[in-house]
């Protein structure tokens, strides 16, 4: 007779054991579920948002180390919140902002100009503003979309806006360095701002992603935030585009 021994699993240390991640938008959808997944890998986690209310819900029920209410937009107020921040950190993401759709005959020239340099300019004052209290290998993580990819009548500007951020982030990698940059392109992701934008259909585009997409289900913040924390811990990850959309692109 023989006796067999089963070796006990080998524990997986934490990706994000020791850091520090900031999450500008962090109170709801894709911001938030970022702050849970890097918690539970470790990482302390600082929220920033403009409602202090849900910011001091959000803050409590992933056990946040801080928050800070402002908005991302005002340079100043985000200048002084990273130099208020008492120690180093590692990591950034950045979910504030969404993009401008509307007809481009109808669209003014500070309209235009907004739609098309709003997202580099506030992530151009974020890294100014948070570069310096990072630690090396830790990165700048921006979102963006696949959904702009396409031109097609009522896209207007966000085709143009969409194709602007890639390149941007990959030579802001090049400047920051070692500290690094990238970016996730999303498609539909099932969150508070998405219910806000469909509202009463909202259901049906939950049914027409699950019938169409090949991956047979709606993509949602957890997805994203999965994604996000391997790029945080991937130090080998910089100046790239990471699609996340379900397939979305190639058969909408």
């Amino acid at each position: 007779m023989t006796s067999a021994s089963t070796a006990a699993p080998a524990r997986r240390e934490p990706e994000l054991a020791g850091q520090t991640v900031v999450l500008i938008g962090g109170s709801a959808g894709i911001g938030f579920e970022t702050a849970r997944r890097a918690r539970s890998e470790g990482a302390e986690v600082i929220l920033t948002g403009r409602n202090p209310d849900r910011l001091e819900q959000a803050a409590l029920e992933v056990g946040a180390q801080g928050t800070a209410a402002f908005d991302a937009s005002n340079p100043a107020a985000v200048q002084r919140f990273f130099q208020n921040l008492a120690g180093p950190i590692d990591h950034v993401l950045v979910t504030a902002g969404g993009p401008t759709y509307g007809p481009l005959l109808e669209m003014d020239a500070a309209q235009v100009s907004e739609a098309l340099s709003g997202h580099i300019v506030v992530a151009l004052e974020i890294t100014r503003a948070a570069v310096d209290k990072m630690r090396p290998g830790g990165t700048l993580l921006f979102m963006g979309g696949t959904g702009g990819r396409r031109i097609a009548r009522g896209t207007g500007i966000v085709p143009a806006a969409t194709d602007a951020l890639p390149p941007f982030v990959a030579a802001l990698a090049l400047e920051i360095a070692p500290v690094r940059a990238n970016l996730i392109a999303a498609g539909f992701v099932d969150t508070p701002l998405s219910a806000s934008l469909l509202g009463d259909q909202l259901d049906a585009r939950r049914k027409e992603l699950r019938e169409t997409l090949p991956i047979g289900r709606v993509v949602g913040p957890a997805d994203v935030a999965a994604l996000a924390v391997h790029i945080m811990s991937n130090t080998a990850l910089t100046g790239a585009t990471y699609d996340i959309d379900g397939g979305q692109q190639f058969v909408s």
